[in-house]
């Protein structure tokens, strides 16, 4: 499905000018909203849309009418609890001024929390396979300060657009300390909403034999996943599982060293 840029209803010179820029730099087509409802748009254009607004990117895929837009979602509650007692922080043993790959950036969440642990000396990238969700990540990580304390850790992460595989293959070993992969759940999750909008746009690639042998070779200390807690891919894969009672998810790890 190709995609559209636009502005907001009601546009300044300057979101015109800031649409203009977005649509350079993924060379994508800047079409005239014409005071247009974004049905009428999907209908005219035919065409998965983003909208430039003054406050943020909205994405709205072909047919939805909810946008996607970047919110630092689970991170905003994590981040303010101890760290070392994060599972994610927990199971992976990732300690402060280390590095941190998400092969499954998503909405960053997950990323975000790593980057505000390891703090400046540390490192966190995120691979993002769908070039539109992970331009609207890569600004909202950028531009986002609700919340303020979590700019810097949010302004360190190093957004890709492109497929974890892919980017691990280019990597030489043991070049991060943690990789972590969170597979889209093939079990929908009600509580995990935010990502509703782009799930038919989002990568539904499950994990496989590869792309885990590759993070083991790419890892010092460990790789770690995130599954629905009815996943055998823990076992399949090796992965040792740590049970999180009354949760729909768990997380497990490959021990590395």
């Amino acid at each position: 499905m190709k995609t559209i840029v636009t502005t907001a209803y009601r546009p300044t010179a300057a979101i015109i000018a800031e649409t203009g820029r977005v649509g350079r730099e993924l060379d994508i087509r800047f079409i005239d909203r014409k005071k247009r409802s974004i049905e009428k748009m999907h209908s005219d254009e035919e065409s998965d849309i983003l909208v430039v607004s003054k406050e943020r990117l909205e994405f709205y895929p072909m047919g939805k009418a909810e946008p996607f837009f970047f919110h630092p979602n689970s991170a905003a509650f994590r981040t303010k609890r101890p760290l070392e007692r994060d599972p994610l922080i927990e199971v992976s043993g990732l300690e402060k001024g280390d590095s941190f790959l998400d092969c499954t950036l998503g909405m960053a969440s997950d990323a975000i929390t790593a980057s505000q642990h390891v703090g400046p000396e540390g490192k966190v990238v995120g691979c993002e396979s769908n070039p539109n969700i992970a331009y609207i990540i890569r600004s909202g990580l950028q531009r986002y300060s609700t919340m303020p304390h979590l700019t810097d850790a949010m302004n360190r992460i190093d957004v890709h657009a492109m497929d974890s595989i892919a980017y691990l293959k280019k990597l030489e070993s043991n070049s991060f300390d943690v990789i972590y992969m969170d597979p889209m759940f093939t079990e929908k999750i009600e509580e995990s909403s935010n990502f509703t909008p782009v799930r038919s746009s989002a990568d539904m690639g499950q994990l496989t034999e590869e792309w885990v042998t590759e993070a083991k070779r790419a890892a010092k200390k460990a790789v770690v996943l995130k599954a629905h807690f009815r996943s055998q891919d823990f076992e399949k894969f090796g992965f040792t599982r740590r049970v999180r009672p009354n949760t729909k998810f768990h997380y497990g790890a490959i021990k590395l060293s």
